[in-house]
Formats: C-alpha cells, structure tokens, sequence
C-alpha cells in the first residue's frame, strides 16, 4: 500500500515528491531521474507500468523545481536527454536480437497485446517520423523504438531521429517548465497544469479509442 501511495503520489505531485527525495538526497535525485527517463524509452518488459510513470508531467515537473534553484538545469536537462537517447538504444537493440521472438512468443505476459497494436499503428501510419512523435505519447514511446529494431529500420537513420526526439522531449518540456516556473500563479496551481500535460500527452491515444469504438 505504502509503494501504491507513492506511486498515486508521484504521478500526481512529482514536484513534491522530487523536493522530498532533494531534501532527504541530495544529488541523489539526478540518479533517480536518470533511471526513470531510461527506464520509461528502453525497458520494453516493462511496458504493464509505462502508464503508471509520469514522464511528461515530470519533466515539467524538473523545469520548475530547476527554476527555484533546487537542482541545476543545465545539468539536468543534458542528462535526461542522454537517458532518453540510451532507453531508446537499448530498446532497438532488444527489438533488433529478440523482436521477433518476443513479439511471436505466447508467454509475452509483460507486453499487453492491445499496446503492441496501437503502437504499430501509430508507427505504420506516421512512419520514421514516429520515432520524434512517439516521444509525446505515454507508452507509444517506448514500444516503437523496440518496434523499429524489429522491422529493420537503418540504424542511423532511427539514431537521428532519435537524437532530435530526446532533444524535443526533454529540451522543449523542460525548458517550458523552467521558464514558467518563474510564476507564482503556475506554482500556486501545478496540480492543475500537471492533469492538464498528462491529459494532452495521452490524447493521441484517447482519440484513438474514441475513434474506434465509433467505428464500432
């Protein structure tokens, strides 16, 4: 129950949360966030939890924590973007040495079917271009790097887009974050902003579904 708090906790207050792990850290927390940003782009086994990892909102989260001085953006930042691009690696070497096996194996109990599918929508229809996309979009992000090392995608064709998404991701969001964590009135209602960059990073996916079951 005490880890299910935590976890209610951290997607929904992960300001308060990385102050606490500051305050009882210290640097620590920049390992911390470097094993979740790696662990959200390059650990495919572990796709059942993606959706329950704050991503988005906690890079947010990091931009503003940052503009109060409570850790360093220019070391932050740099280092999420190397942890992004090493998940992906990982995640495209997995698909490229077991893709297959996997994906064809009945015992894939730690891949929901259903995500595999929408994934491979989502890179069938935006093609290369899904590498940069997906980063946007919570559990998407991290099964079409595994998904590109499956079907053969060149590989430095998938580095540069990779490269350019980790810089997006990171970069863009973080530094949003930073730059508006300056307001007092956005301090005052981070929860709120937090819901509201959880609900457009899951919209692809909600219209997706929309769009299904009125197909249906």
């Amino acid at each position: 129950m005490d880890f299910f708090d935590f976890i209610i906790k951290f997607i929904s207050q992960p300001d308060v949360v990385l102050g606490e792990i500051i305050n009882n850290y210290g640097n620590w927390v920049y390992a911390f966030l470097f094993i979740i940003i790696f662990a959200e782009t390059g650990l495919i086994i572990l796709t059942f939890l993606m959706p329950f990892l704050p991503g988005d909102a906690l890079i947010f989260a990091i931009g503003m924590i940052a503009a109060n001085n409570q850790i360093n953006f220019s070391v932050i930042i740099p280092l999420l973007m190397i942890a992004a691009i090493l998940g992906d690696n990982v995640n495209y070497f997995v698909g490229k040495r077991f893709g297959n096996y996997i994906l064809n194996n009945d015992s894939k109990f730690f891949i929901k079917e259903k995500h595999i599918i929408k994934a491979k929508e989502f890179f069938e229809r935006n093609g290369k271009q899904s590498i940069i996309i997906a980063r946007f979009v919570p559990v998407v992000r991290t099964i079409v790097p595994f998904l590109c090392g499956t079907t053969g995608v060149p590989y430095r064709t998938f580095l540069l887009y990779s490269l350019f998404g980790a810089f997006m991701w990171v970069g863009l969001i973080g530094t949003i974050g930073y730059f508006l964590g300056t307001f007092e009135f956005v301090k005052t209602h981070l929860g709120k902003f937090i819901i509201g960059i959880i609900v457009l990073a899951n919209m692809p996916l909600i219209k997706q579904l929309l769009f299904s079951r009125k197909k249906n």
